[in-house]
């Protein structure tokens, strides 16, 4: 499957970087005429932001429709004081998003079209509330917002995010994380777990919970009647 088309070019920052982190390969175009330069793949689908060039951006909607396949899904974005402009133009677009976009936002509303359509492009991701983990890209976002990880604190995270409820001692993690040839202590898990909770956040530090006397739990714990 190729990219999405994504209008204007270069894009709205915001919009890249969600983009980025949900894993989505993207390609900018400035205007109908180039949508016509597809790459091999085709396009995947297309978001037309309609904040800065109103008439660019609706004129590109008419042309992606018109053609002989009319590409979708298409998703456009708009400001709020551009919603009247919706009224009469539902044929041009499959589902819009209010700008500046929210990466959550923006990826729940992709995830629906593409499954919608009976297509999904969607990258092998890690969620748990706030918390998204691509794990194709390395990246991960909370409430939509990069997270500065260095590979162990990403790979940590990961581990403990995929298996939430479960308490792991701290030797557990070295060996599940680190691997069994590590040599180093018990420390180097605190020291990582105390870091992760820092870039996570006040608001989210207590999704890594530490059990007295074993170990760390990511998230709600596991009740068993």
């Amino acid at each position: 499957m190729g990219p999405l088309l994504l209008f204007p070019d270069p894009p709205p920052p915001e919009l890249a970087q969600a983009l980025d982190l949900g894993g989505h390969a993207w390609k900018g175009v400035d205007g109908p005429g180039a949508a016509a330069d597809e790459p091999d793949g085709g396009w995947s689908g297309a978001i037309v932001s309609a904040d800065e060039q109103p008439e660019a951006a609706f004129a590109l909607c008419r042309a992606l429709r018109k053609r002989d396949v009319p590409l979708e899904p298409l998703l456009l974005l708009v400001t709020g004081a551009q919603l009247n402009e919706l009224n009469l133009r539902d044929d041009l677009y499959d589902d819009f998003c209010l700008a500046p976009v929210r990466q959550p936002e923006l990826v729940a509303r992709l995830k629906h079209l593409f499954w919608r359509s009976g297509r999904g492009t969607r990258p092998e991701l890690v969620e748990y509330g706030p918390l998204v983990l691509n794990l194709e890209t390395y990246q991960a976002a909370i409430s939509g917002r990069p997270l500065d990880l260095t590979y162990m604190e990403y790979e940590l995270l990961k581990f403990l995010s995929s298996n939430p409820g479960k308490v792991f001692t701290r030797e557990t993690l070295l060996s599940r994380v680190w691997g069994y040839d590590y040599y180093g202590g018990a420390r180097t898990v605190d020291v990582h777990v105390r870091r992760l909770r820092a870039k996570l956040s006040e608001e989210h530090a207590p999704l890594i919970q530490t059990v007295r006397s074993v170990g760390y739990r990511f998230g709600e714990a596991r009740w068993s009647v």
